[in-house]
């Protein structure tokens, strides 16, 4: 990860402290968890780092200067920045906020577990029972209080493995071949 900063050493400390007091204030790390059932654990795991504002020149900056994400806009007029790419996350947006530092202590919490998540994502821990089990209870603790939606939370996740317990194993099924005599059949 520290490999590839050259692009963060460009940034002067003025943007970067401008930024990272923009997302400070505006910015959200989230994680989901998508049930899934063509993936080994049944879960998947997708980070997202966005910022939210109704002006998209201040949104259009943390594109620039990250070098990643998109800028989308909403049907009410407001605009936000994001940035799922697992990559991204890693190799920009981590850095930076390393770097750059958040004065809240409640945004530099949420920051750490994003990154710890970000960190056994990254490892490929989401696909182990084990890494899976961490992320899931972390992901209880990112953004909690008031407003926050969860679609999917850590009861869910253990009623999936009491719903089958196999499926820890379980690989999709290949597709039968059909053999000349099926398909001569087919076309009549």
């Amino acid at each position: 990860m520290q490999d590839n900063i050259q692009w963060l050493k460009q940034i002067s400390p003025a943007i970067g402290y401008y930024l990272a007091g923009f997302a400070d204030g505006e910015g959200s790390f989230n994680v989901s968890l998508r049930r899934r059932d063509d993936h080994a654990m049944g879960w998947q795991v997708v980070l997202t780092f966005n910022v939210s504002q109704k002006d998209s020149r201040i949104l259009a900056y943390f594109k620039r200067y990250l070098g990643c994400g998109r800028l989308q806009e909403r049907q009410d007029g407001v605009y936000y920045y994001v940035v799922s790419n697992p990559r991204s996350i890693i190799e920009r947006i981590i850095p930076f906020f390393e770097k750059y530092r958040f004065l809240s202590s409640r945004k530099l919490f949420n920051f750490a577990i994003f990154k710890q998540i970000a960190m056994l994502v990254e490892k490929n821990q989401h696909l182990t029972q084990e890494g899976l089990n961490k992320i899931v209870q972390l992901h209880e603790k990112l953004n909690e209080g008031r407003g926050r939606k969860r679609k999917y939370n850590v009861s869910d996740y253990q009623q999936s493995l009491q719903e089958n317990p196999q499926r820890l194993y379980a690989r999709p099924l290949p597709r039968a071949k059909r053999s000349e005599d099926d398909i001569v059949r087919s076309h009549g």
